[in-house]
């Protein structure tokens, strides 16, 4: 039998996307005494690709988010995934390829920076035996065999769940800390909002269109791994489905605007179907765009702001990645553990 956790106290978590509710189950697993503060809207998790892909989203300059999600994917295989159903998963591996000779020199340079950081990749000239749907022409690429993809909004919907079955309260979204009520601790997970309860964040919009492409009979099937692709300097990414394709994601600072924009979609149609033609057979089911909550220099923001009040946001791109290693970093922060040092921890001074 699974022992009984000892109570903690109560804890006031604002925020209801992945990242807010993987810290709720989290701490609720722990004994806390677990409110969770959301609104209708489903915000950046619900418009995502579901990649946990901290190799073949790798760049240089970014080794410290690299080592976090190389963690935060041992995490996700080693326990995060327990009590979610097993179809959440939609792929076992990335493959990353590129289309002109300028698109091959990026991808050999993440290809080199990531053997120099001990996790070498095997670059390819035959990328189409790997993946057969494949544009003609396409031939530079390299396998991220550990690489997973999950699907974001049954990700969202079953920690709910779960955390329902631990116990977690919901209650509206706040405008104040004030209003959260007189909980032990408060975790702000809130996402690009989470200035406006803390001023001083570092945190900004960013905005990204995704598509969402249904197959239909017929068509042909969908790819079996996640296809990330360079095309003319632009990236684009198709993660699989069971009933489709999601296609993202245009990256622009664009305020708090979340309307797809025709030259957004239209690039990622164009640049989608120049590395898979077959899907221009499908079905367009979707387009949708959301506000990554970023930061700076691309790290999230997690630790302590001051003796009740904690901070979970700022993850950027890498939202779905990150939530299981920040879910654990508030784990240890409520039980009075400092993060490690390699770990990205914020202390922000009092409003």
């Amino acid at each position: 039998m699974t022992p009984t956790p000892t109570a903690q106290g109560s804890l006031t978590v604002i925020g209801g996307g992945v990242i807010g509710l993987a810290v709720a189950r989290r701490a609720a697993q722990d004994g806390w005494t677990v409110r969770v503060h959301r609104g209708e809207d489903r915000g950046a998790s619900w418009v995502a690709g579901g990649m946990l892909a901290p190799h073949s989203e790798g760049w240089p300059g970014e080794e410290r988010l690299l080592h976090l999600g190389l963690e935060s994917l041992n995490l996700w295989r080693n326990g995060f995934l327990d009590g979610l159903p097993p179809e959440v998963v939609t792929a076992h591996s990335s493959l990353v390829v590129a289309v002109d000779r300028a698109d091959a020199q990026d991808l050999r340079t993440v290809g080199e920076w990531l053997t120099a950081q001990g996790h070498p990749v095997t670059l390819t000239t035959s990328a189409r035996d790997i993946e057969p749907l494949l544009a003609q022409g396409i031939r530079h690429g390299f396998v991220a065999e550990t690489e997973l993809s999950v699907d974001n909004r049954a990700v969202v919907d079953a920690l709910a769940a779960h955390c329902e079955q631990l116990g977690v309260q919901w209650a509206p979204p706040v405008g104040t800390l004030d209003e959260a009520g007189p909980a032990d601790v408060v975790v702000i997970a809130n996402g690009i909002d989470a200035p406006s309860l803390w001023p001083g964040l570092p945190v900004r919009p960013v905005k990204g269109e995704v598509l969402r492409l249904r197959w239909r009979r017929g068509c042909m099937p969908v790819p079996r791994r996640v296809i990330r692709a360079r095309v003319h300097g632009r990236q684009v990414y198709l993660v699989p489905r069971a009933d489709g394709v999601v296609v993202g994601a245009t990256q622009y600072e664009h305020g708090r605007d979340t309307a797809p924009a025709v030259t957004g979609v239209r690039e990622l149609l164009d640049d989608a179907c120049a590395v898979v033609p077959a899907l221009g057979e499908y079905e367009l089911a979707e387009c949708a765009a959301g506000l990554r909550p970023m930061t700076p220099d691309n790290m999230p923001l997690v630790g302590r702001l001051d003796d009740r009040t904690l901070v979970a946001t700022g993850h950027g791109r890498s939202g779905f990645l990150l939530a299981p290693w920040t879910a654990e970093a508030i784990a240890a922060q409520l039980r009075g553990e400092p993060l490690v040092e390699d770990q990205h921890s914020t202390k922000v001074g009092a409003s």
